[in-house]
């Protein structure tokens, strides 16, 4: 099981950050009203009044609207999707007041910060949410202790879209669902314009049977989360509630003109999203206050960021604290007491190829060592990241690894590097670079450790690049490795070894199936693979979601979900043939010279269609010696020692 969501939000919180609360309390008055970075692009700037705010906002988004729409298709420009990223796994100690346990909690991309996920556990219960049921389980007695149905309206069929997650502190759960989680009747009294998207958190009492003591609803789309103790920041992305005519008839500058006219007929509310907040049977209603949106220099009124805090250590939600900044964004990394977020301007050139001058990541530095935010610095770097593995601080410095070029790898000019920035002052200044590593390929993973970043790249081939950055100022690459296929995350298994999670290929690049490769990275100068494991024509959800890999260190087991045809359990959970196409998780022990395969769980079959099909397995964690994997159905129970069954536990 991995942490971090891990979903990310791009520089558009900038200016959200630095005016949120760490609590759900009111905030300060605000400061100056120049509130930004240090180069006027960059620059977040407050709306002197509501009305200047709505005569801002149409202009930009007359200028941004096109014959279908603000966007792409007649929706919002694209959005990034947040990327979670893992690190280290290894043993916690139980929960505070608790006995003593040895469990696999949601591993992060830096300790201390957790990002939601679809299962938590604290070692002395476990979490789960899925298809709009919370499930807690007792790890100790192997029981199902509670249940509770997140929505009346909500079940199987009435799910709309997205994927539930959760963050836990001590006896509280905050359940995030995504837009389209209302359905049924309940939808036209719940979303304020036909189509509007609606976000919703559930805060959810677990000391004794589960229950809900506070339930959050805002306009717009789930982006992601953070928590550091008690305090989580969420992040919601919106869009004007407009309706645009979209004729089918016509030519573009006449859908365009009549577009712009809906923009020069809508008033602040359409932009400004909306809240509701209920708890002990009471129902408040809000709305972000001009005061609380900023801008920055260029913007295309096509999206809003709003950043809400709450205190999971408090007795009720409350109000989130809003605060809203008028642009957009991509990627968040976190090293602790900084903060860091990005943007590729990918807003500003819709449905276009990056490949161009303007293919660059501006990116935002924050001090969140000690409460609220506060901003330091802002730079750019040539190309684009591809999750937030890119980014990594170390000894002071910031390493970020980008690739130029065509974004969709139509021209093969492809191009990547690392660059090493240091703060001087208000900026972000590139203190080294080295450059021109996989031409005509692209980043496919990167990990960052110590003083060492290893980068793959892949177009037929997968190089692995070793790249020393001792020295900030002349980083260099030190050695090389090309082996088909590639590896699309990396995790350390201690001791010179790298393992990676990515698809077996030909010589010319056509993938074979899943392969979890070993690498000796102890020389940085030879690199080598000294293992690998192919499951034919499969495939892991771990590939692109690192919450889904599990590294218990302690057994030195790697632990991941793997999808192929043919796999089928019994009732029981156990594999007794192969007919339809299905999933298991598979358990490798990782040895000085290779892999030894341990086994593999599968969980008892779906029924559609009137053919069983094996259930897809989410994820994987450990308390006490025992391996529980979790699926849409149920949680199971195996032991570390024989895999062996202890019991199977359906949520459904």
């Amino acid at each position: 099981m991995t942490g971090g969501r891990y979903r990310t939000v791009g520089w558009a919180t900038v200016a959200a950050l630095t005016l949120a609360g760490c609590t759900a309390q009111p905030p300060a008055p605000p400061g100056p009203r120049d509130r930004g970075g240090p180069a006027a692009g960059l620059r977040l700037v407050a709306f002197d009044s509501c009305d200047e705010a709505l005569r801002q906002l149409r202009t930009a988004a007359k200028a941004a609207v096109g014959p279908w729409g603000l966007g792409v298709d007649g929706d919002v420009t694209p959005y990034a999707a947040a990327e979670r990223a893992a690190a280290v796994g290894g043993a916690a100690k139980g929960a505070a007041g608790g006995p003593a346990t040895s469990f696999s909690g949601t591993t992060v991309h830096e300790a201390g910060v957790d990002e939601p996920d679809l299962v938590k556990t604290d070692g002395r219960r476990i979490v789960t949410v899925s298809r709009g049921v919370l499930s807690v389980v007792d790890p100790a007695s192997r029981r199902l202790t509670g249940r509770l149905a997140l929505d009346p309206s909500t079940g199987p069929r009435g799910y709309a879209g997205g994927e539930a997650n959760l963050l836990l502190h001590g006896d509280r759960a905050l359940v995030l669902l995504p837009d389209g989680w209302v359905a049924g009747p309940a939808a036209a009294k719940r979303r304020a314009a036909p189509g509007a998207p609606q976000a919703r958190l559930v805060l959810v009492d677990l000391a004794g049977a589960p229950r809900v003591v506070g339930d959050y609803r805002i306009d717009g789309r789930l982006v992601d989360a953070r928590q550091v103790g008690a305090t989580t920041r969420v992040v919601v992305r919106s869009a004007p509630r407009l309706a645009f005519p979209q004729p089918a008839k016509g030519t573009d500058a006449q859908r365009i003109a009549a577009n712009r006219a809906v923009v020069d007929k809508a008033t602040v509310d359409d932009w400004l999203p909306r809240y509701q907040v209920t708890a002990d049977g009471r129902t408040v209603s809000g709305r972000v206050g001009c005061d609380r949106l900023s801008r920055p220099a260029g913007f295309s009124g096509a999206s809003l960021v709003t950043v809400l805090s709450f205190d999971l250590g408090s007795t009720a939600l409350g109000a989130g604290d809003p605060v809203t900044v008028a642009a957009d964004g991509d990627t968040v990394y976190s090293s602790g007491p900084r903060l860091y977020l990005t943007n590729d301007n990918r807003w500003r050139f819709p449905a276009r190829p990056s490949g161009r001058p303007d293919d660059i990541t501006e990116i935002y530095q924050f001090d969140v060592s000690a409460g609220t935010p506060r901003y330091v610095a802002a730079g750019t770097v040539p190309g684009r990241l591809i999750n937030q593995y890119a980014l990594s601080e170390w000894d002071g410095h910031l390493r970020v690894a980008t690739t130029t070029g065509d974004r969709w790898d139509r021209r093969g000019d492809s191009v990547s590097g690392v660059h090493v920035l240091r703060t001087d002052g208000a900026r972000l200044t590139e203190v080294g670079a080295v450059t021109d590593l996989g031409r005509g390929e692209r980043i496919y993973a990167v990990r960052f450790l110590g003083p060492t970043g290893y980068v793959v790249t892949f177009r037929q081939t997968d190089p692995l690049y070793p790249v020393d950055l001792r020295d900030p100022t002349r980083p260099r690459v030190t050695g090389e490795l090309k082996v088909n296929g590639y590896s699309s995350y990396l995790h350390p298994a201690g001791d010179g070894r790298l393992l990676g999670v990515g698809q077996e290929a030909t010589d010319q690049g056509r993938i074979q199936g899943l392969q979890v490769s070993l690498f000796d990275v102890a020389d940085p100068a030879r690199p080598n693979r000294i293992a690998r494991h192919h499951v034919a024509q499969g495939w892991s959800d771990a590939e692109f979601d690192p919450h889904a890999f599990l590294w218990w260190a302690p057994e030195r087991l790697v632990v991941l979900p793997v999808m192929r045809p043919g796999v089928v359990a019994d009732r029981a959970g156990g594999e007794v043939g192969r007919a339809a196409p299905g999933g298991e998780v598979l358990a490798l022990r990782v040895g000085a010279d290779g892999f030894t395969e341990v086994g593999t769980v599968a969980h008892p079959p779906s029924v559609a269609n009137g053919a069983e099909w094996g259930m897809r397995i989410r994820r994987s964690l450990v308390v006490d010696g025992v391996l529980w994997t979790v699926s849409d159905a149920g949680l199971k129970a195996t032991a570390l020692a024989g895999l062996t069954t202890l019991a199977w536990l359906p949520t459904t």
